[in-house]
């Protein structure tokens, strides 16, 4: 029986995802499952680079705006539904592509996820009491002192994930990393990770430019319409953030801007460092001829481990 493979696209944001993950989809006449946890909500659309109608058109794409930001929506529910849907799909298809930028997301289909103790959801309170009182910074620093290893590949600007790292580091008393990476349950496909690079000035210009076009194409006026909405989870994201601090009179557009260019490069550094600790991805250049990385790829998967 042939093996059945999912060809997970990784990167950071703005190198090209999207578009490689269409090729390889009509290439391998099949479908694409995104893993960017921002682009779930259909309420966000201009800065979480949503792919555009006609690349939506070109093939079939799962987990594009398919939830309300009122709606909670874990990393463990995605995982579910990721399954399910790949069991239906891999009835069908030899190969499946999944693309995205959220590290932890596309982790939980390859491997699965960690299991960590019960928490008491007087933890939680806690340290949101202590986030509304202190701020930020204050759950950065006790994570620091907690877990230095987390501290240097989560995403240090998401409230959502150091609460979640640190109700397990008081609750258990032990760093959540230790958590991390323990032996799972097989995967019923073999994985083949393709990762997209460029030199980091190419990727920094990169991103300035998609914010600039975001912009041009009404990032602002869409954060308006959400700003009422700022202190739900969804909108804790680089792009709205900037925005709402603009809109509270705190900063002039023009800083914002800025924030969000810097704070989307952070991010993408962020990604890589996450990103290189996996040996296994197959790295191909972001401006590659298209012929040249399909035959990297398609020769990849001849090799005895993909066969």
């Amino acid at each position: 029986m042939k093996k059945k493979v999912l060809l997970a696209v990784v990167g950071p944001t703005a190198i090209g995802k999207t578009a490689l993950g269409i090729q390889l989809a009509k290439h391998f006449d099949t479908e694409i499952l995104s893993a960017d946890s921002r682009q779930f909500f259909k309420e966000m659309e201009i800065g979480t680079a949503v792919p555009s109608q006609e690349e939506l058109a070109q093939v079939p794409h799962h987990f594009i705006q398919h939830k309300s930001i009122f709606e909670p929506y874990s990393v463990g529910d995605f995982e579910k539904e990721a399954m399910g849907l790949l069991d239906g799909l891999f009835q069908q298809k030899d190969t499946v592509v999944m693309v995205g930028g959220s590290g932890l997301y596309v982790d939980a289909v390859v491997h699965g996820l960690d299991e960590f103790p019960e928490v008491n959801p007087n933890i939680r309170a806690a340290l949101n009491q202590k986030l509304e009182k202190n701020g930020l910074s204050s759950l950065q620093e006790e994570l620091k002192l907690k877990d230095p290893s987390y501290y240097k590949i989560v995403d240090l600007e998401n409230p959502h994930r150091l609460i979640r790292a640190l109700e397990v580091c008081r609750a258990s008393g032990q760093p959540f990393s230790s958590f991390l990476n323990r032996p799972k349950p097989k995967r019923p496909f073999k994985t083949l990770y393709v990762g997209l690079e460029a030199p980091r000035e190419v990727i920094y210009e990169r991103i300035n430019q998609r914010v600039d076009l975001m912009m041009q194409a009404g990032l602002l006026e869409e954060a308006e319409r959400l700003y009422p909405h700022k202190t739900l989870n969804a909108l804790q994201t680089v792009g709205y953030k900037e925005l709402f601090e603009y809109l509270d009179g705190h900063c002039t557009l023009e800083f914002a801007v800025s924030e969000i260019k810097k704070n989307t490069r952070r991010f993408a550094k962020r990604q890589l460092t996450w990103l290189r600790k996996n040996k296994d991805i197959l790295w191909i250049p972001y401006n590659g001829e298209a012929e040249k990385v399909l035959q990297i790829i398609t020769d990849r998967l001849k090799t005895n481990l993909y066969a």
